[in-house]
């Protein structure tokens, strides 16, 4: 039975830092969606042509084109022990459409793992990564709390659903990178 995981938290929670720990500890592959767009765009890929032509349009792309891009990726990897999922789903409609396109593979998401975080740590956190990598989007306090809102808003109702599957995990955010990892660690290995 593989190990799927779906890896929520506000920007600057350190899933990025977290995933790239728990696929060495546990062969996973690390599916962040956002590379995956990235990957079939640049590639020219069909879908990423297709994706392009929503995002042309400035429209978002359709759930089905994502889960035919993450479909294609999870392919690509049949031998690995599971996939964490990043940056998907966003959406209750998302989550559903991902566990049916799990189901068809005989799979199912394991559990979610949501990195909790106070919000003016957060901040303090991105402010400092915007000094160190330049990202415009880490520079500004206004629009990194917009981000903030936006993911509250947006995962309340995705706790829920993977609440009713008791399917739901909060993590402690704060501390050394190496006590996150372990805090995690201890959910994945009693699922």
């Amino acid at each position: 039975m593989k190990t799927n995981l779906v890896l929520f938290g506000k920007p600057g929670a350190g899933k990025g830092t977290q995933a790239s720990f728990l696929k060495e500890t546990y062969r996973l592959k690390h599916i962040s969606t956002g590379d995956v767009f990235r990957y079939n765009i640049s590639e020219n890929t069909p879908l990423g042509q297709l994706a392009k032509s929503y995002m042309d349009q400035g429209d978002l792309v359709p759930d089905e084109v994502t889960i035919q891009m993450l479909e294609a990726e999870v392919n690509k990897f049949p031998d690995v022990a599971g996939f964490i999922f990043d940056g998907f789903p966003r959406t209750t409609a998302q989550a559903e459409a991902l566990d049916q396109f799990l189901s068809r593979k005989n799979m199912s998401i394991s559990g979610t793992i949501a990195l909790e975080a106070d919000e003016d740590v957060l901040t303090a956190r991105l402010l400092e990564r915007g000094k160190e990598s330049g990202r415009p989007d880490d520079q500004d306090e206004t629009k990194i709390r917009n981000r903030f809102e936006e993911y509250n808003k947006k995962t309340a109702p995705l706790e829920a659903y993977y609440r009713n599957q008791n399917k739901f995990y909060e993590v402690d955010g704060i501390g050394e990178i190496s006590e996150i990892t372990q805090r995690i660690s201890k959910v994945i290995d009693s699922l």
